[in-house]
C-alpha cells in the first residue's frame, strides 16, 4: 500500500504528532524507526492522520489497532 499525498503540506505540529505517535508505536513494538516495518508504519499513520486521527493519543490508537504491513 502506498501513500499519494497530493498538494498536502504539512505544518511542523502535525509533523511532531506524526512522529511522536510513530516513535512511541515503534518503541512499544521494540522496532528500528529505520526498519521496513516502520515505514509501512508511517505510511499508515500518514492515512490514519488525513482520516482524522489528529493528535497523539488518537494516531497511536489507531496505528496499534492497525494491521501494518
Amino acid at each position: 500500500m502506498r501513500t499519494l499525498l497530493v498538494n498536502s503540506s504539512f505544518s511542523p505540529e502535525d509533523l511532531d504528532v506524526l512522529r511522536s505517535a510513530l516513535d512511541a508505536w515503534c518503541t512499544e513494538r521494540r522496532i528500528d524507526i529505520k526498519s521496513v516495518d516502520a515505514q509501512f508504519a508511517a505510511s499508515a499513520a500518514l492515512d490514519l492522520y488525513q482520516a482524522g486521527y489528529d493528535s497523539r493519543e488518537k494516531l497511536l490508537h489507531a496505528l496499534r489497532d492497525h494491521r501494518i504491513a
